[in-house]
Order: C-alpha cells, then structure tokens, then sequence
C-alpha cells in the first residue's frame, strides 16, 4: 500500500482527511491550519487531490450561486461543483471541487498549467476550506458565526458576535492578556450542539490579530457587540437575539433545508444560553466591567 501523501485536519470535531494521488503532487497546511493538523483520527469528510487540464471542462448542472468574484457553485443530479477563478492566472479556473451531496468526500483538481511543481500547495485554500465546513455543518451539524469566542479565567465562555469594525478583534485584544484566558478565534467561531450542551469552537480563519485555537469550550454567555462612549449591558428578548445571530452566520440561501435548520438552531441558542446588548468602551477596563457584572 502506498504512503499516506496528505493530511489529517481536525475543525470542530470534524475530521477531514486530504490525500494527493500524484506524489509529485506536495500538500502543505497553510499557518493557521497547521495548529489544527492531528495525526491519528477517523475521517469524516475525504478530499482526493490531482492536476489536470481544465480547460476543456465546462460547468456541468445548474448554477445555484456565483459569489462575483472568486467562486461559483454548481449542482447536478449526483454532486457538487465549486470553479474557483482568479483574473491573476488566468480565465480557466485554477482548481475545481466535486463534492458529494452529504459532503463526507469529494476531490480537487488544479489546473495543471497554472502549477509549479516545486512549491507544495494547500489544497483547500480559502475559502474552499471555510465553504466546504459551513455546507457539511449545515446538514444538521453546526452553524458558523461571525464571533470573537473566547474562555475567561472563570472558566465562562463568552461570545462576541458582530460584523466587520463591530469589535471582535478589538475585544480579543482588550482579553489577550488578561491572566487564565483562553482566545478560541477573532473572527469565525463554529456552534454545536452535543450532549444538551453548546460548543463554540476555534476556526482556522480568524481576523487581524490572527488567533485561531484548536479547542473548544461550552458556551455560557452571547454578546452583540456596539462600540460606545462607555459599557453597559441590556438583556435582549429572544427574538431580537435570534435575529441579530442570524444577521451574524453564514446563511446557505440556496439551501431551504440549511435555512430550516439554521433558524432551529439559532432558536435554541437563544433559549439555551442568556443574550445581551453590549455597549463598550474599547479600553481595559471593559474586560472588568464584564467580569464585574451580574447577571
């Protein structure tokens, strides 16, 4: 049997195993996924990688989404198919994604003229890792937010939830160096739900301050994040929470059964675990007025 060419990633609990079928063809994790490499693990989802000339492939199925810019997705009957582009190399994708409809294996082929057989490659650089992830977890397994997440030196594990220039990655700084503190991510935190509990977990891609923690840890508060002159914290209702979470996850639209199953979760998110309004002051005390606080 010939060696093992490829990697064993672990994201969520989820294992995912990439395997070149060309030994020339070389695997290598970028940074940030290298902290999420495990070396013995029953796989969930399989990716096989190879080369090929693409340019003769046309789209097979329907599109169901282009994102306008570097990826657009395709279905058939059987699978399927993420055309990744970019105007940088050229017209003809630089590599295409088969994938089953349950998303437990597929493959990836690059262009085979676009390559540079001396320098190793990640083959599911983003943001085909990320969209490969949200599409498996919304079968039912996990929804991905917009969220800094992290554990205080309590052991209380608090979500920060909010678009770009909202304060995620101003809050993980504002935490970073507070004593027993744990950063599971700046940027993207995946939520699951096992054994009646919720999880939040570290993600690969994180945000500018680049914390990405292999773990996870059981989720106790949610906070909506708002820049002010000062801190304050307001309780929310449940459906102005679960509307705010949904305007902070990553929605297949495509998908009615991804939408079912996301509002359900989020639902239960919201019942399952208190809900606040925060207003802060970008400064170190915000990191006390929290701990400070009484529910």
């Amino acid at each position: 049997m010939p060696a093992f060419n490829g990697h064993l990633v672990q994201i969520a609990d989820i294992v995912c195993r990439i395997q070149s079928l060309d030994p020339a063809l070389k695997i290598e994790m970028d940074a940030s996924t290298r902290r999420f490499l495990v070396k013995q693990a029953e796989p969930h989802v399989t990716f096989d990688v190879r080369s090929g000339d693409l340019s003769e492939i046309k789209p097979r199925g329907r599109p169901i989404f282009d994102s306008n810019a570097a990826w657009t997705l395709y279905e058939d009957d059987e699978s399927f198919l993420f055309h990744l582009r970019s105007e940088a190399v050229g017209s003809v994708p630089y590599k295409i994604s088969r994938v089953t409809k349950d998303f437990t294996s597929g493959e990836v082929v690059f262009h085979s003229p676009y390559l540079d057989s001396s320098q190793p490659l990640y083959p599911l650089e983003y943001p085909l890792d990320e969209l490969l992830f949200i599409n498996f977890l919304s079968l039912g397994r996990g929804v991905e937010v917009h969220a800094c997440g992290l554990v205080d030196s309590k052991g209380t594990g608090r979500l920060f939830l909010g678009q770009s220039t909202a304060g995620k990655t101003t809050m993980a700084r504002l935490w970073e160096n507070h004593p027993g503190v744990t950063i599971l991510s700046d940027d993207r935190i995946i939520l699951r739900k096992m054994d009646n509990q919720i999880w939040m977990y570290g993600t690969p891609w994180h945000g500018e301050a680049g914390f990405a923690a292999p773990t996870r840890a059981a989720l106790n508060k949610v906070y909506f994040l708002r820049k002010d002159m000062r801190n304050q914290i307001s309780p929310l209702r449940e459906v102005e929470s679960a509307s705010r979470f949904f305007s902070c996850c990553f929605p297949l639209f495509y998908s009615h059964d991804a939408i079912n199953f996301t509002l359900s979760f989020l639902d239960d998110a919201v019942k399952s675990v208190p809900c606040y309004e925060l207003s802060f002051l970008p400064d170190k005390n915000t990191v006390d007025f929290l701990l400070n606080t009484k529910d």
